[in-house]
């Protein structure tokens, strides 16, 4: 028949890919696969997998469908259709066909996360008879779907029978929410969220008599009156979390009694939210279906209602990230009572982040539905006890005082994916092959406690873990590369840094029979993304890294790495497509050159070669890595002028906020070209930065690995453990350099100038003045002459100054923070005064 070649037309559009369902399996929860392979010529289609008898109906969510969407699509030439789902495919951000209207009797319609992009049609306000419709955007996808102010309210006002209307993740910043006032009173479900509405959301919204959902989360535009809900209402799922800070809140949610889910989270100023809490203390009580609760991130710090045990229905409670005190029904400061208990059905539980202490209640042991636990960055001490219940599947224990063995009944949890304890007193010896019964394990974090892990029986080795994908053991007492690492051959992540593994990596970790690391991407790890092997004892030549790599650490070992000994020279082939974005050698004895096939690794951002033996002119080819922020050479052997000798006009380094080449044989004069080209420390808004922790999350998402690196800060070394990306740093001294340093005005963002100990003449400039954020300046050990412009004495935060040991002379500037400096900051100017 001609429906069937027309759906053998739309199936031959698309390729099939897994990767295009991908969110479909993380978020939606079925598994996707492809149902268009039963769909083939000369085939009855009545029996093709999900379409409907007379193909009024097809689903072909979750399909793997991926390509662009045709415009004029043979699913046109199915006027018939009443219901098409194609929602959890990518369509590789193609519009959505302005020609829907054709399916005059559709009354679903679910194109969800699909990857559509552009302007919703206004003609999808034609389609009259629908009752429910599914135009949320995936929040993979960046904006990718806007709503005009007249499509919208086209839509409004023609669905009449709409009941269930899903429109999260378009972009409605053009439109006034007060649009949706008129909205049928048979609404059921209206779900906004993430949709950047601005103004005031109507009122009447929240008596309509059917509605069931209302979901307005991540709204921070968006305004409320306030509420007051009658008890008459059938609202069953509310979520306003991530909305204004200046919105003045419920004070009547407990009218609420059908409602089953309550998501307030992340409205850390909301005036009646303390007042729900400590004003209406038994209100709680009143939610008697309620099954799922989330305050987290609310700066919630009063009491929170003892009525809680009385919600017999909650499976999933958060109240993390808050700063709430006493017992957990009467505060969250001091130990957590066992009438929680009080909660048999309870699956998920979230305090992480309070003020919690004592030792963990006892209840956790024995609650037989509870597989989620997070009570990590608390202050719980003594031991972990034996876990009765089998339910386990993540657990998260990291960060308190907890101390003793592990408890053996760990090693019998036959669901536990997420295993996390690191940072406690936990002590005793582990036994790798231990964990052989947790066959799901897919993290395993150990670090930071006294235990001492061993490998001595390896007959196993092969056929346990197998779907281990980060392993953490830092600081777990390991004197030799472990045995068992020979069998996991999923993992992502590995981190063995700060250990006592001495000597070089064994040729067992390798498929090629060498005793020298010679190709990391010969490890059996196919997959590795994150490696950190730093500071141990560990020794030979440094590896040549595989294209998986996104972070690669190897400081205070004894490789010619990064603070270790690892020696020879830097690998000299980066392979084409190298994920790497932070490569940290630090501190080794390695040698030069730096290959250009670096460039490979277009997503780098830090690249730390400093304290080597580096002997080498500047590779001014680094300038072109587009994400370059942090670029630290200092104490090396470098040598040569860096002056900028291609006619190339764009700028090099354009994103650098940290540029540390101290301590080498530069020459020459300042590198202006380069210093011209810093965007990012002359004005951060025009490349579209923000302020945030330097680093990447490990494969699981369960470690953020910050970006570390040593300074000279107010003539003191540190080390920035957190890289903010607001510092900005440069730090040119102990070379060679002459001239003047005319052109460090222009820098406006600029916190940290050390330029010592060069050849610098000529006068300081009066354009340092304009340096608004600099806290410290040191000019000291250089010919310079003239006077201390006065225009320093207006450098609001500048709390560190040495010009000494220069040619200056005149009077020093007087008041402001310049009465802070001591006769140190002068000394070695005979002309000043």
């Amino acid at each position: 028949s001609h429906f069937c070649s027309s759906l053998i037309q739309f199936k031959n559009s698309f390729s099939i890919t897994e990767g295009a369902s991908l969110y479909c399996d993380e978020i939606a929860g079925p598994k996707s696969y492809p149902k268009t392979n039963s769909w083939k010529e000369g085939t009855d289609c009545c029996s093709w997998d999900h379409l409907n008898a007379h193909a009024i109906a097809l689903d072909l969510s979750c399909s793997w469908l991926y390509g662009n969407f045709p415009s004029n699509t043979t699913l046109f030439l199915l006027p018939q259709l009443q219901k098409l789902n194609i929602a959890f495919n990518n369509f590789n951000l193609s519009q959505i066909p302005s020609k829907l209207d054709r399916f005059t009797s559709l009354f679903y319609l679910n194109l969800s996360h699909t990857g559509f992009a552009g302007e919703v049609p206004s003609r999808v306000s034609h389609l009259s008879k629908l009752v429910s419709l599914d135009l949320s955007s995936s929040i993979y996808y960046y904006e990718q779907f806007t709503f005009d102010k007249h499509a919208l309210e086209g839509l409004v006002q023609n669905l009449t029978e709409v009941r269930h209307l899903f429109l999260d993740g378009i972009n409605m910043s053009s439109v006034n929410a007060h649009v949706f006032m008129n909205l049928s009173s048979s609404l059921r479900s209206l779900s906004l969220a993430g949709c950047d509405l601005q103004g005031k959301f109507p009122k009447n919204i929240f008596d309509l008599p059917n509605l069931n959902l209302l979901n307005l989360g991540g709204n921070q535009n968006l305004n409320l009156d306030p509420l007051k809900f009658n008890r008459s209402s059938n609202l069953e799922h509310l979520d306003l979390s991530w909305m204004s800070s200046s919105t003045e809140f419920i004070d009547s949610v407990d009218n609420l009694q059908a409602l089953e889910y309550l998501d307030l989270s992340g409205n850390s100023s909301f005036q009646g939210l303390r007042k729900f809490f400590g004003g209406l203390p038994d209100s709680m009580g009143n939610l008697v279906s309620l099954k799922f609760l989330d305050l987290s991130n609310s700066n919630l710090s009063t009491t929170v209602p003892r009525s809680l045990e009385n919600l017999l229905q909650l499976t999933h409670l958060d109240l993390s990230v808050n700063q709430l005190s006493g017992q957990i029904l009467r505060s969250l400061e001091g130990s957590i009572p066992d009438d929680i208990t009080a909660c048999p059905n309870l699956i998920s539980l979230g305090l992480s982040d309070n003020l919690l202490n004592g030792t963990l209640p006892s209840w956790l042991y024995t609650a037989p539905s509870l597989k989620t636990i997070y009570l990590s960055q608390n202050q719980f001490s003594g031991h972990i006890e034996e876990f009765q219940s089998k339910s386990l599947e993540y657990l998260y224990l990291n960060i308190n005082k907890l101390q003793g063995p592990l408890p053996s009944s760990i090693f019998q949890l036959l669901n536990l994916t997420f295993l996390v304890l690191s940072s406690n007193n936990l002590s005793g010896v582990i036994e790798f092959s231990m964990f052989s019964n947790l066959p799901n394990l897919r993290l395993l974090d150990l670090s930071y406690n006294s235990l001492s892990l061993t490998s001595n029986n390896t007959s196993s080795v092969n056929h346990i873990l197998p779907n281990l994908a980060d392993l953490l053991l830092s600081s777990c007492n390991l004197s030799e590369f472990p045995q068992f690492l020979k069998g996991l051959k999923s993992l992502e992540s590995v981190d063995l840094s700060c250990n006592k593994i001495q000597g070089k990596i064994p040729p067992w970790m390798l498929e090629v029979g060498n005793d020298s690391l010679s190709f990391l991407n010969h490890f059996p790890w196919k997959d590795i993304e994150v490696l950190d092997l730093s500071s141990s004892l560990i020794s030979g030549n440094l590896p040549i890294l595989a294209s998986t790599i996104h972070v690669f650490l190897i400081s205070n070992n004894s490789f010619s790495g990064e603070k270790n000994k690892f020696y020879g020279t830097i690998p000299p082939t980066f392979a084409k497509g190298c994920r790497l974005s932070n490569f940290n050698l630090n501190g080794n004895l390695l040698e030069g050159p730096l290959a250009p096939s670096i460039l490979n690794c277009r997503g780098l951002e830090v690249l730390d070669l400093g304290n080597n033996k580096i002997n080498d002119t500047f590779p001014h080819w680094l300038g072109s890595l587009p994400f370059l922020q942090i670029l630290v050479l200092k104490s090396n052997h470098m040598h040569g002028s860096l002056r900028v000798n291609s006619s190339r006009s764009s700028p090099f380094f354009s994103k650098i906020q940290n540029f540390d080449l101290s301590s080498n044989y530069f020459s020459g004069p300042l590198p202006v070209r380069y210093i011209n080209s810093f965007k990012a420390i002359i004005n951060l808004e025009k490349i579209g930065s923000t302020v945030s922790y330097m680093g990447v999350n490990d494969p699981q998402g369960c470690r953020f690995y910050t970006y570390s690196i040593g300074i000279v800060m107010k003539g003191q070394d540190r080390e920035l453990v957190k890289t903010f990306t607001m510092w900005m740093i440069i730090d040119l001294s102990k070379n060679q350099f002459e001239g003047g340093p005319k052109v460090i005005g222009k820098l406006n963002l600029l916190k940290g100038l050390n330029l010592s100990h060069n050849n610098l003449n000529g006068d300081i400039p009066t354009s340092i003045g304009n340096l608004k954020s600099l806290e410290w300046l040191d000019l000291s050990s250089n010919r310079l002459s003239g006077t201390i412009p006065n225009r320093l004495a207006d450098l609001p935060f500048l709390s560190s100054l040495n010009v000494s040991d220069n040619q200056l002379h005149g009077q020093i500037p007087q008041g402001k923070q310049f009465n802070t400096f001591g006769n140190d900051s002068y000394e070695g100017n005979k002309g000043l005064c």
